[in-house]
């Protein structure tokens, strides 16, 4: 989904710094601890960021002036490569809905650690995860396991939209809890592969 992209002006010290140069990479980034809370400074780095919308639900509210009616949509972005940011907000209209909740996305990114922690496999290239990892969201708890070369992504749609935007390409997938809830599976699933960070892996950065 393309939308136009207006002139960027730096607002915050983080912004500032990758506009000036200062800083050379989405990992830099990610490392320095601070939050992103402009989603240009992802895409100064990850041009090829892509879209998925998961879910646009209706979400009613009475209020004095009668009711009123607002769009919740949630989204994923990711680059295919390793970075995946699950973002969602509410609007009046849905295309805007879908814009803040993929600006949302892009403020939540984190960097998915890949590999081949699978015993039946070993060949050292970075198509799933490398060890396993879990993530809970509401009652939906999703646990993510390490799989061979051609097993694919064992798991519901809405959890291998997640993955292939992750740049995960086999995973065994368990899960528990109310799945048929689309913005807890997804953030469930997104909340595993955060996992895959704070895991020390041995003899890996």
């Amino acid at each position: 989904m393309a939308w136009e992209q207006e002139e960027w002006i730096p607002l915050t010290g983080l912004g500032k710094a990758v506009a000036a140069g200062q800083i050379g990479s989405i990992d830099e980034v990610l490392e320095s601890g601070k939050p992103i809370k402009e989603p240009q400074i992802v895409d100064y780095f990850l041009p090829d960021l892509e879209d998925e919308v998961l879910d646009i639900n209706m979400v009613q509210r009475m209020t004095d002036s009668g009711r009123r009616v607002k769009f919740r949509c949630v989204v994923v972005v990711g680059n295919k490569n390793g970075y995946i940011g699950f973002g969602q907000a509410k609007d009046a209209q849905v295309g805007n809905g879908i814009k803040k909740a993929i600006d949302n996305a892009k403020l939540n990114l984190i960097k998915v650690k890949r590999g081949c922690g699978s015993w039946e496999c070993g060949c050292g290239v970075n198509h799933s995860i490398p060890v396993q990892v879990s993530g809970k969201a509401g009652s939906v708890r999703v646990t993510l396991k390490p799989a061979p070369q051609g097993i694919g992504l064992v798991t519901g749609d809405i959890g291998k939209k997640v993955l292939q935007l992750a740049g995960i390409r086999d995973v065994w997938t368990y899960t528990s809890g109310q799945t048929r809830t689309t913005i807890n599976y997804a953030k469930a699933t997104f909340e595993a592969l955060r996992q895959t960070n704070l895991v020390r892996v041995g003899g890996s950065e």
